[in-house]
């Protein structure tokens, strides 16, 4: 989730100095001297609350009851989470089904087993007093978005807009403190909590609400999926139940976050949780959490139909090779 969040590169810099203390990249090991299969998840940031439930699984030993010994391996400065898996670098990543359909129709040979969040947590924040209230209202207004936002791409499709500029955004909010009419891409559990920090009023606009809602996944390589069917399963079965536990109590899983990322502080970790709990992010509508980990066929194809649509995707691509439904309990 690197796209616009709230920190400094020296931040980015602990998080290296902890994946080369306690991971590494490497080969493939075999099972360790406790009879544990190790497996590296690769993260697309730091860590962060957002990643809370595959913290929780390692802190609470679900990854261990299922026979694996799981490292956890911050994204490094202009590392490609893409990459890494699809090099062998690291078995599981995390990333978001457009990506992933974009990424096979690229040739990588990624494949994901398992949502991590239904919804996309990520939006467009504006003060309070802005004149901004659906994203036909974007009409005329610059943007600060990631660099070919593809989501940007599908609203102005969608609404029909002719003067919008997109700008870069900033890992930082500073811009949106000085200018009462900038238009900011966000993650709603995040940026929100330092603008009211810094005494700004602030409105958000989740991007999934504009119809382009595309599901925040784990996934692996086709090949590594195909030889460890049942590796996969555990793992899977194992972060599902962290996220649950995590989603329950977050105390001690945070306490665990903010060790390894001290720019983390208690207040920013408890609204994260709550915000991600409140917008059922990781749940879907159902707040007991049956939902956790599912996809569906349908929401794939209608990803696949949005990129094929906006000319994204530059080769035809099968969907259905993109993903599987049978690693989630």
């Amino acid at each position: 989730m690197r796209s616009t969040k709230l920190k400094s590169f020296a931040v980015l810099s602990i998080a290296l100095s902890f994946a080369s203390t306690f991971t590494g990249c490497r080969s493939r090991q075999p099972a360790t001297a406790s009879g544990l299969t190790p497996v590296r998840l690769q993260l697309d940031w730091y860590p962060q609350p957002e990643q809370g439930g595959f913290f929780a699984a390692q802190l609470l030993g679900y990854y261990k009851a299922e026979g694996l010994d799981v490292t956890i391996l911050p994204l490094p400065q202009y590392g490609s989470v893409a990459q890494l898996v699809s090099t062998g670098k690291a078995d599981f990543g995390l990333g978001s089904s457009d990506q992933i359909l974009e990424w096979s129709a690229n040739g990588l040979p990624l494949f994901a087993v398992s949502a991590t969040m239904q919804h996309d947590p990520q939006a467009i924040m504006v003060h309070q007093a802005s004149s901004i209230h659906d994203f036909k209202d974007l009409e005329g207004h610059t943007i600060a978005a990631q660099t070919g936002a593809t989501w940007l791409k599908y609203v102005v499709h969608r609404y029909n807009l002719h003067q919008v500029r997109e700008i870069p955004s900033t890992l930082s909010i500073a811009n949106f403190l000085a200018d009462p009419g900038y238009v900011q891409q966000v993650f709603i559990t995040s940026e929100p909590f330092f603008a009211r920090q810094a005494g700004a009023e602030a409105r958000t606009l989740l991007i999934s609400s504009s119809g382009y809602d595309p599901y925040r996944v784990q996934f692996t390589t086709r090949d590594f999926a195909a030889q460890h069917p049942d590796l996969v399963s555990k793992f899977v079965r194992a972060s599902i139940r962290g996220w649950q536990a995590y989603l329950s109590d977050p105390a001690a899983t945070n306490a665990l976050l903010l060790k390894l990322n001290p720019a983390l502080n208690p207040a920013q970790e408890a609204y994260t949780a709550q915000a991600l709990r409140n917008g059922g992010f990781v749940t879907g509508s159902d707040p007991a959490g049956a939902q956790t980990g599912h996809m569906t066929a349908a929401r794939w194809q209608n990803d696949y139909d949005q990129l094929k649509s906006l000319g994204i995707l530059h080769s035809s691509l099968d969907p259905t090779t993109a993903y599987s439904l049978k690693f989630t309990p």
